[in-house]
């Protein structure tokens, strides 16, 4: 099969639409036909070197695709062949063929575009096991959520107003502001010239916000806590602001708060906080609103596979309001 090659580590020029060994699918894992891939922030590190994939998985990048089931390994019993799907993996998606565990596929609505749901389980997992699963978010508090422009941010919006909570966002323009505040955002912090810690306060009568979705890390550590609410949850699943902050943990006890750090990628398949377990949570509560339209894939862009270096260079911009994905090949 065709899939993207890297040419060591690098900048997009190190990423080649080359060939590799077709996959066949194990004990509980289906084959796909990928339709499309999508791009996450996880595949730009692990082209620069910064982000290897787990033990036993696939070296080509690619952590969500969607597809049509093209053959069932053994013991799958919930699945057919011509599925379509979208998938979430920890490897392999900017391929021609991937195969998953049948307990990280979601089955795509007959009115959804198969590129635009390759743009989602990487998001609805993150989003539901963070805010949801971790930080508990319900109806009537406030979640404040930075770089809501992005896959995440665009996805995290439309979960937490289906939640009934109020959101507030850090974008860096009023362009991606706008956006946001179409998907439901009421609170539109440019992070450019305001301070999101007294623009939350503000608009909560000085309480702040009970879970904070920070994409930043380290840059961001001290005043997410000064943001944060009596018991709240900061729940951090980036580092594009550093490895490394301070945190004056003083203020953190003087709130009884939260800080949490998760990721997607390094759970394993099956067991307690897995893959597995998250997917099987997103279809039971979270899926029936992507089928009747409540939460919708946010796309900015679509771009061949065999240009994924243009797609790095494009998500890397400023300019991406929700996901971009690569189109493999045609329904």
């Amino acid at each position: 099969m065709r899939a993207i090659e890297l040419n060591g580590f690098g900048g997009p020029e190190v990423l080649v639409w080359g060939k590799a060994t077709d996959p066949s699918p194990g004990h509980g894992e289906v084959l796909i036909d990928v339709v499309a891939a999508g791009v996450n922030r996880a595949d730009l590190l692990q082209r620069q070197g910064k982000y290897p994939p787990p033990a036993g998985a696939s070296e080509v990048p690619g952590l969500e695709c969607s597809g049509v089931i093209a053959e069932l390994g053994a013991g799958v019993r919930d699945w057919r062949v011509g599925d379509r799907v979208c998938a979430l993996l920890s490897g392999g998606g900017y391929a021609e063929r991937v195969a998953v565990p049948a307990t990280q596929l979601l089955p795509v609505p007959d009115d959804m575009d198969l590129g635009a749901a390759a743009g989602l389980p990487e998001v609805a997992a993150t989003v539901w096991s963070n805010l949801v699963t971790t930080a508990g978010l319900h109806a009537g508090q406030t979640v404040l959520i930075h770089g809501g422009g992005g896959g995440i941010g665009t996805h995290a919006i439309q979960v937490a107003k289906q939640r009934g909570a109020h959101v507030a966002v850090t974008a860096g323009s009023a362009e991606k502001l706008e956006r946001c505040r179409e998907l439901g955002a009421e609170v539109l912090i440019n992070y450019r010239d305001e301070d999101f810690v007294e623009v939350v306060r503000g608009h909560t009568n000085g309480r702040g916000a009970n879970v904070i979705l920070d994409n930043m890390g380290a840059s961001y550590l001290s005043r997410n806590v000064a943001a944060l609410a009596p018991h709240g949850h900061l729940v951090i699943i980036g580092m594009q602001g550093g490895v490394k902050g301070e945190l004056n943990v003083g203020a953190l006890l003087g709130k009884w708060g939260s800080v949490h750090a998760t990721n997607v990628r390094n759970r394993p398949a099956t067991g307690t906080g897995s893959k597995a377990e998250i997917i099987a949570d997103v279809r039971a509560k979270l899926w029936p609103l992507v089928e009747d339209g409540s939460v919708v894939p946010v796309i900015h862009a679509e771009v061949d596979i065999a240009e994924a270096g243009r797609a790095h260079e494009l998500l890397d911009s400023s300019q991406v309001v929700g996901k971009v994905v690569l189109r493999v090949r045609e329904e």
